[in-house]
């Protein structure tokens, strides 16, 4: 194999391919990337056998092949070149030369023919969906992923599109969030699949500069295509919890406040908020008070002017949920709506509707 192409493409493709290579593994291949030149490119491909990437690079090919090289050392040494052609090629049967300007590299590579299969996708409908709608609906949702891995459906979200209409959730039991958006164009066919949330973030990250993200679905996995990038994930098996019948049917009490004025409240009188102490809220007439205290650490409140409606309420809450509820929204302003204390509340975007982020109560 002997392929030359740009460093500044390599890294590119490098960059996205890297995410799918296994640092927790006794196969010494899942930590490998498989390069593959042919006509006028050069493919990486990584697994770590839960997500499969592949990207492409433009190169020019004077020898195909394949080999595959240790992915944490080829993109090290490839972000330590200087910006120039980069010849990537085989010595023997078990090397790789990598050279550029006045660098050169020689690493050792496993055999090909032991690196996995990319999976063969044979998805049914194809959807298409702007790169910055999902980069916004995961992000605002992803907070409320768990990280158990004791309850596998909860690290995923439900995706569940039908007709124009994107949903997404997340929940870990102690918090839920809920973004719907409008795709371009509406589906014949409703999709529901629970996506890890890992898998989510990743490719709204990986997607940026891309105008759209393309979503299929088979029967245990689900692939993402930008760019001349395919990411492909398992899906979860499951039933995900019947969130609906969380959400409140109305409120009692609730506040209008200004997000970036009250995230700074949280995180100041957080500070006070230790070893698990919550963080109390008490809402009374144009006033919203904060207050923590922790034994042996000491104490802090602080008072904002909002806007109220209906009756006094105190309730608390854990601090660290609690802020990121507020960061989930962009919105200039959020409402904060009450039941009573040991009933869950829920942030929302009054000037947007599609957005919600219900957190479950502390009781004092």
């Amino acid at each position: 194999m002997k392929a030359i192409l740009a460093r500044s493409e390599l890294l590119a493709a490098l960059n996205v391919v890297s995410k799918g290579t296994s640092s927790r593994t006794t196969l010494p291949i899942l930590s490998g990337i498989l390069l593959s030149a042919s006509s006028d490119s050069l493919v990486m491909q990584a697994t770590d056998l839960e997500i499969s990437v592949k990207a492409s690079a433009q190169a020019a090919v004077e020898k195909a092949g394949e080999t595959v090289v240790a992915g944490r050392l080829f993109a090290e040494i490839v972000r330590s070149m200087p910006e120039a052609a980069i010849t990537l090629e085989t010595a023997g049967s078990d090397a790789l030369t990598v050279s550029g300007a006045q660098s050169s590299f020689t690493v050792k590579t496993l055999v090909a023919e032991d690196f996995p299969k990319f999976p063969e996708i044979t998805e049914g409908q194809r959807i298409s969906v702007p790169s910055a709608s999902l980069a916004g609906v995961v992000k605002q949702v992803s907070r409320a992923v768990s990280r158990d891995e004791t309850r596998p459906v909860l690290t995923g979200m439900l995706v569940s599109i039908e007709g124009a209409r994107l949903k997404m959730v997340a929940t870990d039991s102690y918090r839920l969030a809920v973004r719907e958006a409008t795709l371009p164009e509406a589906v014949p066919d409703a999709v529901e699949v629970i996506v890890p949330g890992k898998a989510l973030e990743e490719v709204a990250r990986l997607a940026g500069d891309v105008e759209t993200v393309t979503f299929g679905v088979s029967d245990n996995q689900v692939v993402f295509e930008f760019g001349t990038t395919v990411y492909i994930s398992r899906r979860i098996d499951g039933t995900y919890p019947n969130y609906s019948q969380l959400l409140p049917g109305g409120y009692e009490s609730r506040i209008v406040v200004d997000r970036a004025e009250l995230a700074e409240s949280v995180k100041r009188v957080s500070l006070l908020a230790q070893h698990n102490t919550p963080l109390r809220f008490a809402m009374t007439k144009s006033t919203l008070t904060l207050a923590a205290a922790t034994p042996d650490v000491g104490e802090a409140t602080e008072s904002l002017m909002v806007q109220t409606d209906g009756p006094d309420i105190e309730i608390a809450f854990n601090p660290g949920f609690l802020a990121d509820g507020i960061q989930s929204t962009g919105a200039e302003s959020i409402a904060i709506e009450m039941t009573n204390p040991l009933k869950p509340a829920v942030i929302t975007d009054p000037s947007e509707e599609g957005f919600l982020y219900l957190l479950m109560p502390v009781r004092l």
